[in-house]
């Protein structure tokens, strides 16, 4: 069952002390690249081709005369001869550091905000400790811990200088709005949960990729703030202006606008029907859960729409989460047989759940994940002996749903349900949170 957030608990951790003056595409999803090269290549930072001079832990570094720290997440497996994406997640007002990298109650599934299971190891992953649990950027001492911690980082990984990125939410979506303003020629993206300025805007007049998610009834930092934040760089990205639709309060939904911009810098605008949180899940009014929320999954597919070096690893011995439920797809009752359907179950590590990518085949205890040849819209899919025909092929799609390639129609959890055993089925593809896949 969902978490319902406690609004009084939001304000206690998120309120901001004294005065705050608020101021105002393609999308690509599972990505089944091949094996990066073993050469070094040629866009790399200091630590490529070297022994990791860093490890995954608490790490403590002097910036500006002062002793900071963060927590670094390493790939596992890590290959110092491939240049991964370098991504900073910044806490809230009254949050640490623990509390992004660990993910909190919500677990792994939302630790860095959702990206250390989204990226499936294809990114290193950064949480700094702001002073005092916030991020006042006095004198752009915040900016600088940035660059002081990047360049550490780099000087022993090997990260892809065009793949860095930044995200956070309330007063880390203020710091991250801070280095879109700043650093605008060093990041290549941000993703800004429920932000103000908060953290300053130094520059501020250079295009960056930049995607907005605000709640349409946000009482802590209203949702003019987001969209004035916003249109910074709808001006900067040189995009069509518009008023993009957003949902009623009581929908139980949100919408995602792209904006027409200029190419390489897209802008994204996300209202949801909630309040002040990062992790708001449709269908829920109210509640916060970093297992089921959509962000996670939007915000991944907005970064990884840029590319990367290092591929994102194919779905090969992954779990397929659904991303409406939070729940997995799920061979029942553990079944090998011939005819066995599919279903979404909570997550676990058994073979029924492990999907393992066969050129257009998704292999599973051994058979294929299969449909009826020609099935119609509503059948049940199945697991049979593999036979590499048309009806056994499947296609990762830009936005996160996976369709038959014979008959065009996507894996889509029957009727929207949430539930353990909810079937499994083809349907016509609409792109809802109920027929979107990542893995886990």
């Amino acid at each position: 069952m969902a978490k319902r957030t406690d609004p009084h608990r939001w304000r206690r951790l998120l309120a901001i002390t004294g005065s705050v003056v608020l101021a105002g595409a393609g999308i690509t999803g599972i990505r089944l690249g091949s094996a990066a090269a073993d050469a070094v290549p040629l866009a790399a930072t200091a630590g490529c081709g070297r022994a990791p001079a860093l490890n995954s832990g608490t790490q403590t570094i002097q910036s500006s005369g002062q002793s900071r720290s963060f927590i670094l997440r390493v790939p596992a497996n890590y290959n110092s001869n491939n240049p991964y994406r370098l991504i900073f997640a910044f806490h809230w007002r009254g949050g640490t550091m623990n509390d992004v990298a660990s993910g909190g109650s919500s677990g792994s599934a939302w630790a860095y905000y959702g990206m250390q299971e989204q990226s499936a190891n294809s990114a290193i992953l950064v949480a700094p400790q702001g002073l005092g649990n916030g991020w006042a950027n006095s004198g752009g001492q915040d900016i600088t811990l940035v660059d002081d911690i990047m360049k550490r980082i780099e000087d022993a990984l090997c990260v892809d200088p065009t793949q860095r990125f930044a995200m956070g939410f309330s007063y880390g979506g203020g710091m991250s709005y801070a280095i879109a303003c700043t650093r605008a020629t060093v990041f290549r993206a941000v993703a800004v949960y429920s932000g103000a300025q908060l953290s300053g805007c130094s520059g501020g007049t250079q295009p960056i990729a930049y995607f907005g998610i605000h709640g349409i009834s946000d009482n802590v930092l209203n949702i003019s703030a987001g969209r004035s934040l916003r249109d910074t760089f709808v001006r900067n990205n040189g995009c069509t202006a518009q008023s993009p639709r957003e949902p009623g309060a009581g929908s139980g939904s949100h919408i995602t606008t792209a904006y027409s911009c200029r190419t390489g810098y897209p802008v994204q605008w996300a209202a949801f029907d909630g309040g002040h949180g990062p992790g708001p899940v449709d269908g829920c009014s109210g509640c916060e859960d970093g297992t089921r929320t959509w962000t996670k999954g939007e915000v991944w597919r907005f970064f990884a729409q840029f590319g990367a070096t290092t591929p994102t690893p194919s779905p090969s011995g992954n779990r397929l989460r659904n991303e409406a439920s939070g729940r997995c797809l799920d061979v029942s009752q553990a079944s090998t047989a011939n005819g066995a359907q599919l279903q979404i179950w909570d997550c676990h590590t058994n073979a029924n759940q492990q999907f393992t990518q066969n050129g257009n085949a998704l292999q599973v205890t051994g058979k294929c994940l299969d449909a009826p040849p020609n099935a119609a819209a509503g059948t049940r899919v199945q697991i049979w002996d593999c036979n590499g025909g048309a009806n056994q092929s499947w296609v990762f799609n830009s936005n996160g749903t996976i369709s038959s390639a014979q008959t065009g129609l996507c894996l889509d959890v029957n009727g929207a349900a949430t539930t353990n055993g909810s079937a499994v089925i083809v349907w016509t593809c609409h792109g809802g949170t109920n027929q979107r896949w990542t893995r886990a």
